[in-house]
Formats: C-alpha cells, structure tokens, sequence
C-alpha cells in the first residue's frame, strides 16, 4: 500500500512539474506578442514603434506605462480594420482617391527626408552657426527680473508700500500679480518695452523700482536680481532650427534642379497654354 501511495504522489509531481514546463512554453511562444485580435497578431515592437517615434511622449512617461495605456487602443484600432476589410472598403471609390493622395503625400515626404538627410552634415552646421550667428552676434547688456503687475496705480501704491515695510515680493507677487509670469528671466531692449527696460537700468542688483512703471499693460513693480552680459546660444540648442534653415534650402534646391531637367506644360482653363515665364 505504502509503495502505491508513493507511486501516486510520484505521479503528481510529475503532472505539475508537466504543467509548469507547458506553462513556460507557452508563456515563451507569447514573448514579444501584445495581443492576438481574432487571430492576427499585434507585436510589442508595433507598440514599441509608436512610443519612439513620439519624442514628446517618450520624454514624459517611460515605455512600460505607454505600453499599459496604448495596448487597448491598438486592439481597437486592429479591430476597425479587420472591420473594414471584412466590409471591402479598400475597393471602393473613395478609398481609392484617398490613398492616391496619401501615397502620393508619403512618396514626397519620404523622398525629401532623404535628400535632405543626405545633404545635412555636421561641418555644413557647423559652419552656418559660425558664418551666419557667432559672426554678427553682438552681447548685449542683460538684466535678470521679476514683477508684479497690477491694473491700476492705486494698488500698485500699496504693495509699493507692503514692500516698504519688509514684505516679501514673492509672496506680494502670488497674491497681487495680474501676470502669471513672476520671474521674466533675462531680458534687453529687444523685449520692446522701452518704458520697463528704462525703469530696469536705473536699478541696482537686489533693488525694486520705487514708483510704480506704467506700461501697455498695466503697472509694474520691478526687482532685479542680476545683470549680465549676454552670451552666444551654444550650437546644440540651435542646432534644431539651422538644420530647418538648411533642409528648406536644400528642398528648394531640389525643386528648382527638378523645373529645370523638366519638361513643364501649363494650360489655362481653356485648354491654352500657358507660356513659359522668361
């Protein structure tokens, strides 16, 4: 009886251990899928592709989070298309003028990512930042601020007066201010305010104006925190915006080389040709 007992336990360990093994099989055949919607299969690396190829997403959340949130959507949207399959809607009419134009739409863009991708090359940035910015960059005088504007001279006289008695302006600032921007950073004469910069220069550092600065836009109270001279941007932070100058060259360029190796025909409304600008 006793070898039969142990025979039995024998046998479901073995049965468990059996279904554990199948288990991990089956858990390893699934690694890399996200979800099967009636069959077909939704990849992690289409999800994946999603998040990377949206920087602003990727920079606020990390991919495992985007992965618990996008999972359904993409689901959905599996769903509406083995939908419209089953409806034939790439058969009719509409869908086909519609994807005439995208493909068309995709075919520029990508052709035009690559010219310009191809073209692009760090000495060409590095070159524009020199010849076109840190050339004709002049530094300009500075001055860090902070302020709080007001509607009317009248309260402006009384936080003038709060601050006369050792108030704090920041605490002033969140009670009183009508900007939602306390601390404006660094500004110049570039900022356009001739009457604010004017009231900023006759300060010292850790000085608030002593009369209220009447502007287009209310009544300041102005501190100023520092004043400095201004520096060139560094090349990383412009870099964004030079390889935006030189990818429109490049594409205008490129437009103009392919007029001139065409042969262009233009007709009016009535079927006349249009003549050739000279």
């Amino acid at each position: 009886m006793k070898k039969k007992y142990i025979f039995a336990g024998v046998v479901v360990l073995l049965a468990g251990a059996a279904a554990v093994w199948a288990f991990k099989v089956n858990a390893q055949k699934n690694i890399g899928v996200a979800a099967k919607v009636n069959g077909e299969i939704i990849s992690v690396e289409e999800i994946r592709k999603g998040y990377t190829n949206n920087p602003q997403i990727a920079a606020q959340i990390p991919f495992n989070d985007f992965y618990d949130r996008a999972l359904d959507i993409f689901v959905n949207g599996k769903l509406l298309y083995q939908a419209a399959q089953n409806a034939q809607v790439e058969n009719t009419e509409e869908y086909q003028d519609q994807f005439k134009t995208m493909k068309e739409d995709l075919t520029r863009k990508v052709y035009l990512e690559k010219v310009v991708a191809a073209k692009i090359t760090d000495e060409e940035i590095q070159k524009l930042y020199n010849d076109e910015y840190l050339s004709k960059f002049e530094s300009k005088r500075e001055f860090g601020v902070k302020h709080i504007m007001l509607d009317n001279e009248e309260t402006a006289m009384e936080v003038l007066e709060k601050l006369n008695e050792g108030a704090d302006f920041d605490t002033l600032a969140k009670e009183y201010t009508k900007d939602t921007t306390v601390d404006l950073g660094y500004v110049n004469d570039d900022l356009g305010i001739p009457e604010f910069i004017q009231a900023v220069q006759a300060l010292k550092k850790g000085q608030y104006t002593k009369t209220p600065v009447k502007t287009q836009f209310g009544y300041h109270i102005i501190w100023l925190n520092d004043v400095r001279d201004s520096q060139p941007v560094a090349l990383a932070e412009l870099e964004p915006q030079i390889r935006n100058l030189l990818a429109q060259k490049i594409i205008a360029e490129t437009l103009d080389n392919l007029y001139k190796n065409a042969q262009i025909e233009k007709f009016d409304l009535k079927g006349n040709l249009i003549p050739a600008a000279k």
